[in-house]
């Protein structure tokens, strides 16, 4: 067979290979189908990753490995995304981050104030280009928003965005920062006859760690005309554009943040990192792979039994993208699958029985890399807010231009590394 009739028989895939594999994507809408055709193409993986093992080197065989496991990721995007958008929906938001929109009067306060600076102060308050001057009427900066007639929705450039913040512990907070008393239980304690001497015990020593907050700002501004003649919802448009731009400056802050007009990044807290001697308690400690340079399953369970039970009850992996396809292909000494995929709508896939969590800004497989973390995020680290997002109409500054100056003040740390570890890629 030539080499473009294998290509083509692989990707033609197998006859249990789910529609969405061959043209037709899954029904995003229907719980039921969505996990049927997920169950389908985990079935499609483990046969061409048994095969590809079995023939070592096929590069038609491992490009049609990776196609569908390629697969499995967006059917578990697809998951996802359609369990966050029946939560929305159940809160009561319009599925596109903005669930400020279900309050008519709020809305309206808000449009008005965005278009004039008129209306309830209240509502100035809400919950890798170079940074453009202005939004104006000409077509590159914004003129697209006033036409005669057009599609009024806005399709935006993909930003990812951490998910650290929905597993991490949220402290809100009043004042400039966020102080924690630690103790280190060092209490001492013996046993003695009847009239033996008491000698002194340990007595436990007390230590505090400050998490302080940085702050981010955006500074977009548009001209009095774009605003006036817009055809779409700017007040929806902006607010969700620096909340996402907000959030995803957050994610890399919370990962590998140096602490600097930032928070400290809970990468930064393993053993040999900038962070390791901060806490009072130590550094999270960091299990090798079992490998200089990639994943192994022993590396995997020893990673999972190096966390004390008392702290695995909550425990997730957390890995990005491309560490998560390596952890797919992972077999036990029985040949069996670690990986299993999630058989519930919204519910992560799961490595060895514990859920695997997607973190963008995780660094991939490499020598001497931190590619994973296992365990209880919420009890690790801590996300400390300051007010939340505030917003200033400035038509002043830089007229005929209105800048919009919002700011939030937001930092993090690691609250206790003890329910936390990181697999280190090493032998």
């Amino acid at each position: 067979m030539s080499y473009l009739n294998k290509m083509a028989a692989a990707a033609a895939l197998s006859s249990t290979a789910p529609r969405a594999m061959i043209g037709v994507y899954a029904d995003a809408s229907d719980p039921a189908k969505l996990m049927a055709d997920f169950r389908a193409a985990f079935d499609v993986f483990k046969a061409a990753t048994n095969e590809e093992l079995a023939k070592k080197a096929d590069v038609v065989l491992t490009e049609k490995v990776d196609r569908v496991n390629a697969e499995l990721t967006r059917l578990q995007a697809a998951s996802d995304a359609l369990a966050e958008k029946m939560a929305v929906a159940q809160l009561g938001g319009d599925g596109h981050g903005v669930g400020r929109s279900a309050d008519p009067a709020y809305a309206k306060l808000f449009s008005e104030w965005m278009r004039s600076g008129n209306g309830d102060a209240a509502v100035k308050t809400s919950q890798s280009e170079g940074p453009r001057a202005a939004v104006t009427k000409t077509p590159a900066e914004g003129g697209y928003l006033a036409p005669v007639e057009w599609d009024r929705t806005l399709t935006g450039k993909l930003k990812i965005i951490s998910p650290m913040r929905t597993h991490a512990r949220l402290q809100s907070i009043s004042g400039a920062g966020f102080t924690k008393v630690f103790q280190d239980r060092s209490i001492g304690s013996g046993w003695v006859g009847e009239t033996a001497a008491r000698p002194a015990t340990g007595t436990p020593v007390f230590a505090n760690l400050t998490f302080g907050t940085g702050e981010l700002y955006a500074n977009p501004a548009m001209s009095q005309q774009v605003i006036d003649d817009s055809e779409i919802a700017l007040e929806q448009w902006l607010v969700s554009e620096i909340d996402t731009e907000f959030a995803r400056q957050e994610g890399i802050a919370f990962l590998s943040g140096d602490g600097v007009n930032k928070p400290n990044g809970i990468l930064t807290y393993i053993t040999g990192g900038t962070n390791a001697d901060t806490h009072p308690w130590g550094a999270i400690t960091a299990v090798n792979s079992g490998h200089a340079t990639q994943l192994t399953a022993d590396g995997i369970i020893n990673l999972i039994y190096n966390l004390p039970s008392e702290m695995s009850m909550n425990a997730k992996f957390f890995a990005n993208l491309q560490t998560i396809a390596a952890m797919r292909k992972l077999k036990d000494g029985q040949g069996n699958f670690l990986w299993q995929p999630s058989f519930e709508a919204g519910q992560p896939g799961r490595l060895a029985g514990v859920p695997v969590v997607e973190m963008a800004g995780m660094p991939d497989i490499a020598a001497g890399a931190k590619a994973a973390l296992y365990g209880d995020m919420d009890a690790t680290y801590i996300v400390v807010d300051r007010v939340g997002l505030r917003m200033l109409r400035d038509p002043y500054t830089n007229k005929p231009f209105v800048h919009f100056y919002t700011t939030k003040r937001v930092g993090g740390g690691v609250w206790n590394p003890e329910p936390m570890r990181a697999l280190n890629i090493s032998a």
